[in-house]
């Protein structure tokens, strides 16, 4: 968990508390500090908005975690020097700071005027690290965003980012499509630990529990190169929550409890979480249990195995010593089982497929990472490392041909980041050793081992500079030595290297120019082990390494940059390609060695305006997907689908004084043409569908330790299937179609 937008720790230090006028006297120490910089920080959390001030200052800032937990900022608009910015952002708080040579700190001059106090939980917000940002034309879904979407799974996550489509209306069958490209195609990592998963291309690639998540990275196409290897059309990030997260101001343990109830189907979750720290020791513990019966779409029928039947938990323990250094071991389980459609990501209605409606579907993600980093980096040596173990297993149970099948990933990472006065540069290593294996009937009483391996190990250098103020600047690359073995110990070795450039740049105070490129060594992706054939005979030069080019170009309209009274409002827009050729498409009868290649070129624009109660955004995107020359088509489930034209509306308001937040979401896609790959003619259209969702919740003043919320989805009760969903372009099969107008009803305590 290297830096980041926001990068939440425990740790204990010493530092001095002078009063503001005091600190500001200090403030010539600090070279950047003077220099006017450009900021454009909406009224938010404190926490989110020191996060967004730290990288647009191009400084550190640190902060006592209790300092900043549950306090606003206000909004930030203009061109001005970061010690001017600082003090309008801390207006009003009650908090001061001090700058000096290792950035800002922030303080509580009630906590005296000289005397050292000890800090314990330090928010550092605008630091280098690894895979830490977004990037230029990235995605960044914060705690905040997670807490109004109140996802209940990655549909939610994601539904107010048309570049991002998660495909199914099961958890158990969900892919994630950035750009169109699949995710198997993406660096995807938890807690900084490798994702692949590629199990059963009917079932999800990643399962994950939303309420585990503290934020979100999405970087589409230009991944930077510690974000891991196989990064073909991007990465993704997922960080879990930690307890500095989770106590409340002057606490040292404390607790949350949740309900909710969904009217469709009748589930029921609940979750349990107790976290604390001590002298620097920090432990959490988390336990989720939902269970529910199959839920209706949009015509009142019930979606055949769309049961709920979920577990899962994590754990966190961690030292921290006052010297900044911290270490932490977590433990995640997520748990999935219930009788699905007998392919879990469509219904057939094929007489020549398997008549059965359904079976048991029985999936477990494990994942365990141990982590060592300075968590208060500053100068030329803040090593980190990383060791992680990720699994996922897979039972299909039906009588008579019970399938089982594993995705194992040892994976680690040894790095350091220099900072300087320009910014950062991550320099490390990394490797993984994947291990995918099916276990199958071999037409009898005998059972078949089959197992492909692959290892790979690399070396990465990433720079994220700011030459001048109005220019940032992102470039890396890495060289990756890979190593499969087949089925049948067959061996085969290929090297490549990456490379990746991106920046921003400020061609007028409110006009930002950005673009990127990346050349992207993918090398061989393991088969699906629920589709291996023990009979495959693997070629002698080897399997081909997968290979992309990506690039994007963008612009960015803030109206503070014209006018005052235009803060808040901001206009962007962005093109981009991605190509990927020679991705692994594995088949049964085929062999092992097909191969399909993908081109992924469309465009994004939006609008935005901000205040201190409430934002209202409007995104459009037109993302066409080509496979092997043709139309994009959900049967290349490890590949690509057809996303089409997206248009996504969001906006929230909270009522001054009565802690009441409201919001609503609508997603509209337009009807899209595609194609039948089995027979190269058109298929039938992607039909076009509109759906919104809305919620009210309210914290008592009060009372602030109790939150209650109602939700209503697809308000006006479409029926409708998700634009990512497999099969709408074929005969034979029956789309599994999205839960009708549900109502969820929720309460959480916080002690």
């Amino acid at each position: 968990m290297r830096g980041g937008a926001l990068v939440l720790a425990a740790c204990t230090a010493m530092a001095d508390t002078p009063a503001l006028a005091d600190s500001q006297s200090r403030i010539q120490t600090v070279a950047q500090a003077g220099a006017e910089r450009r900021f454009d920080i909406p009224a938010q959390s404190l926490s989110d908005a020191l996060a967004l001030f730290g990288q647009q200052a191009g400084m550190q800032v640190s902060a006592h975690g209790d300092l900043v937990r549950g306090k606003t900022s206000n909004a930030l608009a203009g061109s001005m020097p970061p010690r001017e910015a600082l003090s309008t952002l801390l207006a009003g708080t009650g908090l001061a700071y001090e700058l000096g040579d290792g950035g800002a700190v922030i303080l509580d001059p009630a906590a005296g005027s000289s005397s050292a106090v000890t800090l314990d939980p330090i928010l550092v917000a605008g630091s280098g690290g690894a895979g830490s940002s977004a990037g230029p034309a990235g995605v960044s879904i914060g705690t905040e965003t997670l807490e109004r979407l109140d996802p209940q799974d990655l549909q939610d996550v994601f539904r107010s980012t048309p570049s991002v489509q998660v495909g199914s209306s099961l958890p158990v069958s969900q892919k994630v499509y950035v750009n169109g490209v699949e995710e198997t195609n993406l660096a995807v990592t938890i807690d900084g630990s490798r994702q692949k998963n590629k199990l059963f291309h009917h079932n999800t690639t990643t399962l994950i529990d939303p309420d585990l998540l503290k934020a979100v990275r999405v970087n589409p196409g230009v991944a930077p190169a510690d974000a891991g290897p196989g990064a073909l059309g991007g990465s993704i990030a997922y960080e879990t929550k930690d307890v500095a997260d989770l106590l409340q101001p002057g606490d040292n343990f404390g607790g949350t409890a949740s309900t909710e109830y969904n009217t469709n189907g009748g589930t029921l979750s609940n979750d349990l979480t107790l976290f604390g720290r001590n002298s620097g020791f920090e432990a959490l513990g988390y336990f989720k249990l939902a269970r529910g019966d199959e839920f209706e779409d949009g015509d009142g029928t019930q979606v055949t195995g769309s049961e709920t039947d979920f577990v899962s938990g994590l754990g966190k323990l961690a030292y921290q010593h006052g010297s900044g250094y911290r270490a932490e071991l977590s433990y995640e389980n997520v748990e999935d089982d219930g009788d699905r459609p007998y392919r879990a990501n469509f219904i057939s209605t094929d007489s020549g497929r398997p008549t059965a409606a359904t079976r048991n579907y029985r999936i477990k993600r494990e994942n365990l990472v141990a982590s060592f980093e300075n968590a208060t980096p500053e100068g030329l040596f803040n090593p980190y490392a990383r060791i992680a173990f990720s699994t996922t297993h897979l039972d299909t149970l039906e009588t008579g041909n019970d399938n089982f099948g594993t995705y194992e990933s040892l994976n680690g990472t040894l790095a350091n980041t220099s900072e300087f006065a320009l910014g950062t540069v991550d320099v490390g290593a990394d490797f993984y050793s994947d291990t995918s294996e099916g276990n199958f009937p071999d037409y009898g009483s005998d059972w078949m081992n089959l197992t492909e391996e692959s290892r790979n190990v690399g070396v990465f250098a990433q720079a994220r500079l700011e030459p001048t103020d109005r220019f940032r600047l992102s470039f890396g690359g890495r060289g990756d030595h890979h190593r499969f073995e087949g089925l049948d110990g067959s061996e085969s070795e290929n090297s490549g290297l990456s490379g990746n450039i991106s920046g921003e740049y400020d061609l007028l105070p409110f006009l930002t120019a950005s673009a990127g490129a990346s050349h992207v060594f993918g090398g061989v992706e393991l088969a699906e082990p629920f589709i291996v054939n023990p009979d495959w005979a693997y070629p002698g030069g080897g399997l081909e390494p997968s290979t992309a080019n990506n690039v994007f170009a963008g612009l960015e309209f803030r109206g503070d940059g014209i006018d005052p009274s235009l803060a808040g409002f901001t206009v962007y827009g962005k093109v981009f390609n991605t190509t990927i050729d020679d991705i692994r498409d594995e088949e049964y009868r085929g062999g092992p060695d097909v191969y399909s290649d993908l081109e992924s070129v469309g465009f994004e624009i939006g609008a935005g305006y901000e205040w201190m109660d409430g934002f209202v955004r409007v995104s459009y995107a037109d993302i066409d997907t080509e496979i092997n020359g043709n139309s994009g088509s959900s049967e290349y489930q490890y590949i690509g689908t057809t996303i089409g034209q997206v248009l996504s509306a969001e906006a929230a308001y909270t009522l001054p004084s009565t802690g009441v937040t409201i919001g609503a979401d609508a997603q509209v896609f337009f009807e899209e043409d595609s194609t039948d790959i089995y027979s190269s003619s058109p298929g039938s259209p992607y039909p076009a569908y509109e759906v919104a969702n809305a919620f009210v919740s309210y914290t008592p003043e009060s009372h602030q330790f109790i939150t209650v919320r109602a939700t209503v989805k697809n308000i006006f009760d479409e029926t409708y299937a998700d634009r990512a969903s497999y099969g709408q372009e074929y005969a034979g099969v029956e789309v599994l179609n999205e839960p009708g107008r549900s109502f969820l009803l929720s309460a959480k305590v916080r002690f």
